[in-house]
């Protein structure tokens, strides 16, 4: 099974500025691990306008980084949750909101012989020990091209975890 298709969804808000920046960012770290044929990478958002491009600032924190972000903007579904072998969340709002669409906590999506996500905290894949307000990856809108690179740089590292675990280097 080890040559699987990998399904990762991020969600955030809107699906403008964190979830199409960490799409991106998993997508450069796979391509660059020569790993393109094994995942399918995509994001959402639980309140997305339909077709928007991604956030200016966003756009421009991947290019500094040599990364393209192309996805437009999409409305997460319940559906989404049993497509996918991982959801990444944003921000505790937003994993509220999709709790309260199916009524599950941390861990795994479906019921008894139902496939679903694995639903996870993307800053929680940044640092394992966060607590609090580290468990979000905050919306960096008003924080400036600084907030956008702290951001960049807190996603960086939880999909560098995340594809460490999901594709681990052989030894």
């Amino acid at each position: 099974m080890a040559d699987a298709v990998t399904r990762v969804l991020f969600v955030c808000h809107a699906n403008i500025v964190r979830s199409p920046l960490a799409e991106g960012v998993l997508r450069h770290l796979v391509e660059q691990r020569g790993l393109a044929d094994r995942f399918v990478i995509a994001s959402a958002g639980i309140s997305a306008y339909e077709g928007v491009a991604p956030d200016a600032g966003s756009v421009a924190v991947a290019a500094a980084h040599g990364i393209n972000l192309v996805s437009r903007s999409r409305q997460m579904t319940r559906v989404d949750l049993y497509d996918h072998h991982h959801v990444l969340v944003a921000d505790r709002p937003v994993l509220a909101k999709i709790r309260s669409l199916t009524g599950s906590a941390f861990g795994e999506i479906g019921g008894p012989g139902k496939a679903g996500a694995r639903v996870r905290l993307l800053a929680q894949l940044a640092d394992p020990h966060a607590q609090g307000d580290a468990l979000d990856v905050a919306d960096p809108l008003r924080g400036g091209p600084e907030g956008y690179l702290r951001v960049y740089r807190q996603i960086e590292r939880a999909c560098h975890n995340l594809l460490l675990e999901l594709a681990p280097r052989a030894s």
